[in-house]
């Protein structure tokens, strides 16, 4: 038996820390290769870490809510088995499903009620009473094949009230087991009936890079105001027949994410990144696009949209948002952008300015498509208007690049229709 060490993996593409907001394991516990060990939050991405070997736990060097780069130590085991790389074990845990406890009923389930975000998500969107589940994970602990498990198997959903899973948890409600951290408001500023919210988590990730991208980055702006009739009218046209000839929706936001990635081909500069002392072009345009979950947001990527029809976009969106919302995002999901679009009209907005995706050179907003007055032809004319609104970095790029490549985007899109386009 050999002593070993288990490193904070590579959970992402420019991941270069993670931060542990819970340990599975305790010291003296028995655990197999690939037994998640650890939940680690990043700027891309909550993952479970697996074990590299199979052993026995013998040292938790980093504490909870800790934060530590990519390959520093976290902990020691006494292995029985031999080593496997590290970024292997985090694959195969998130493909292989759970392998089945042998131990019996009577077992130590002293892990049962420390609960991943995965699990408690999926539990609070189908209103499952945990008490009710058996945990196969160690020492009785329910994972997310758990949950998904207990719902194929049509068990009854708890309608309880003491027992109701809230999406927004009480004080008595069971909630993960995080760090607080310090109040940055003096005790004396919080007053009767403030609400103290620790900053953990996602939160807490989101905090850090958006610092981070408006410490690091000159941000600066420019905004079109684009003419798409021609675009809502054509796709209102098809949208019925396409939903039912695909299985899913064809949305405005499809059209401008091909349209983005045309623009992109035509102005490279833009699907760039600073790298101190030079710029990297990248070849590959990836669109990362910005999928909001109740109070998280990820930033999934279409990988190579400029070679993708707009019913192959489409369909990448479906499926990005979905696996947002359920919690099955994976780090291959979040990682290679060279480029943000952000559909900030599904919210309405009508004008904004977006905090750049660290290290990226730019990010577009997509505002809300709305029906306004406009001259034509010397006459007055009701027409669908959308602005775009684009923030870049001014250490990659200048007005010039940027206006061109807005202007050949405004083209693109008002020149969309029918007569000019195939969704396929």
């Amino acid at each position: 038996m050999a002593s070993e060490k288990i490193n904070m993996p590579q959970l992402g593409e420019s991941v270069t820390e993670g931060t542990i907001s819970s340990w599975l394991v305790q010291v003296g516990d028995k655990i197999n290769k690939y037994d998640p060990i650890a939940e680690v939050l990043t700027d891309k991405v909550n993952a479970e870490v697996p074990s590299s070997f199979t052993g026995t736990i013998k040292e938790l060097v980093a504490e909870e809510g800790q934060t530590i780069a990519v390959g520093d130590l976290m902990c020691y085991i006494d292995t029985e088995d031999g080593a496997v790389d590290a970024t292997q074990a985090v694959n195969k845990e998130t493909d292989e499903a759970p392998k089945e406890t042998t131990e019996e009923p009577n077992q130590d389930q002293s892990m049962k009620k420390r609960y991943s975000p995965a699990v408690l998500r999926l539990a609070q969107e189908n209103d499952i009473d945990l008490d009710q589940v058996t945990g196969s994970g160690q020492k009785g602990r329910i994972t997310r094949k758990d949950i998904e498990n207990y719902l194929s198997n049509g068990k009854p959903k708890t309608t309880s009230s003491n027992q109701e899973v809230s999406s927004k948890p009480s004080q008595a409600q069971s909630v993960p087991v995080v760090e607080k951290a310090p109040s940055s408001a003096p005790v004396s500023d919080m007053q009767q009936g403030d609400i103290e919210i620790p900053v953990t988590g996602v939160r807490k990730a989101i905090a850090q890079n958006m610092v981070r991208s408006k410490q690091e980055i000159p941000h600066a702006w420019m905004t079109v105001e684009v003419d798409v009739t021609d675009l809502v009218t054509y796709r209102n046209q098809i949208k019925d027949d396409f939903k039912k000839k695909e299985g899913f929706s064809l949305t405005f936001f499809a059209f401008f994410v091909k349209a983005v990635a045309q623009a992109l081909k035509e102005y490279p500069q833009l699907n760039s990144m600073w790298a101190g002392d030079k710029i990297i072009q990248k070849k590959a345009i990836n669109l990362s696009i910005a999928v909001a979950k109740d109070e998280e947001l990820f930033v999934p990527v279409i990988k190579n949209a400029d070679e993708k029809s707009i019913k192959g976009i489409a369909k990448d969106i479906t499926e990005l948002a979905g696996k947002a919302r359920k919690g099955k995002l994976t780090g291959d999901d979040m990682k290679g952008g060279t480029f943000t679009v952000n559909n900030t009209g599904s919210f309405g907005s009508i004008s904004s300015m977006g905090v750049i995706n660290h290290p990226q050179a730019a990010i577009l907003q997509v505002e809300s498509i709305v029906k306004r007055p406009v001259i034509v032809d010397n006459m007055f004319a009701a027409r669908d208007m959308v602005n775009l609104s684009l923030s870049l970095d001014h250490r990659v790029l200048d007005g010039l690049v940027c206006g061109n490549f807005l202007s050949y985007l405004k083209t693109t899109l008002e020149n969309m229709n029918e007569k000019t386009m195939s969704i396929y």
